[in-house]
């Protein structure tokens, strides 16, 4: 099994995502200073705290600092799949595609595709399916 691990890169993107964070606690602090007589002491294990539970969650979400992950997004594509017209595309509408309501926009030419028939998947452009008329029974 190839086991994927962190590295130093991801470490940093992941401090420097957090870093606005505890700026924005260390100026609260220095705000409710002015108001409340705070133990230094308080203020120190405060940020401490929000330091240690930083510390505590990377393990679990390292993975998703990873540049490559459009790769993975790419290869676990749609493209290909079949669905079906939830209304009528002419040239926009909706389709459900493994029971899931997508946006999509048929391509390649002027076809308008009617409620219930089949489409087939050709390409995905941000959240919007760019789909075709699949004239293949689809079983969901």
């Amino acid at each position: 099994m190839n086991k994927r691990r962190w590295s130093w890169r991801i470490l940093m993107r992941y401090a420097l995502f957090q870093l606005p964070a505890l700026v924005l606690l260390v100026l609260i602090l220095i705000l409710v200073r002015r108001w409340v007589d705070l133990p230094t002491w308080f203020e120190w294990g405060l940020i401490a705290v929000w330091v240690v539970k930083d510390s505590v969650l990377f393990p679990f979400v390292w993975p998703s600092y990873e540049r490559g992950q459009m790769e993975d997004m790419k290869s676990n594509s749609i493209a290909g799949e079949r669905g079906i017209a939830e209304e009528r595309l002419a040239p926009a509408g909706y389709v459900r595609v493994h029971g899931e309501l997508w946006q999509a926009e048929v391509i390649g030419g002027g076809y308008a595709i009617d409620r219930g028939e089949g489409v087939r998947v050709q390409a995905i452009r941000g959240l919007t399916l760019l789909v075709q008329p699949d004239n293949e029974k689809i079983r969901e």
